[in-house]
């Protein structure tokens, strides 16, 4: 299981990595492929209840990666934290296969409550460098978080979320919200306009006939 897992976090990288030349490089060299297989070891001791030991397995591969992930965290196999390092990926957080993580990113909590308080992401995201997703919010298959975007709300499948605090952009390619409204004008704006000036039209017409006709109006 171990080793199958391993395969995909390779095969993740080399999928998502242009500079990527071979599988053996990968493994050799690559500091998130690193770090995730350090997890896969730390989660396993953390779920047989060896809690204290997973904690200094998941220190030990921040020392050696720069890159944090609690040993409780649930990550699927094939994905790919690449460059790494400054990411944080707290203790109920979960990770979709396919997704892509960049350096600088945290996926947190937003204060001291316990349970589940830390992001659920879907598969294929992209979680781009120095995003911050923080609550238990879920972020939907195939979204993509700008970088530098605090998320704090859920955000829907194919989306991209940019900004601070995250706002969606565009879903599944198409433009909405704010971008949208920047492009081709608030439509509600537009109407309330036209209304305006259909009833000045008409408040002068109204002058017109009353100076023409007088009381016979």
């Amino acid at each position: 299981m171990f080793f199958k897992r391993l395969r995909m976090d390779i095969a993740a990288a080399k999928k998502n990595d242009p500079a990527a030349r071979n599988k053996f490089e990968i493994w050799l060299t690559y500091s998130g492929v690193h770090a995730l297989s350090w997890h896969r070891w730390a989660n396993r001791l953390y779920r047989m209840h060896l809690k204290l030991l997973a904690r200094m397995t998941s220190q030990f591969c921040k020392f050696l990666t720069g890159i944090e992930i609690h040993p409780a965290a649930k990550i699927a196999p094939g994905v790919f934290i690449d460059h790494g390092h400054g990411v944080v990926i707290g203790e109920t957080a979960e990770v979709g296969t396919g997704t892509v993580i960049y350096q600088g990113c945290t996926l947190g909590g937003t204060g001291k409550e316990s349970g589940k308080r830390h992001p659920t992401i879907g598969e294929n995201c992209v979680i781009s460098a120095g995003a911050k997703v923080l609550g238990n919010i879920k972020v939907g298959d195939g979204a993509k978080i700008g970088a530098g975007a605090v998320v704090l709300k859920d955000v829907p499948p194919h989306a991209t979320v940019v900004g601070v605090p995250g706002r969606v952009v565009r879903i599944c390619g198409e433009k909405t919200g704010d971008e949208l409204v920047q492009e081709k004008g608030d439509p509600y704006l537009s109407e309330i306009c036209a209304l305006r000036e259909r009833t000045f039209a008409l408040e002068e017409r109204i002058k017109e006939l009353e100076e023409k006709y007088g009381e016979n109006l």
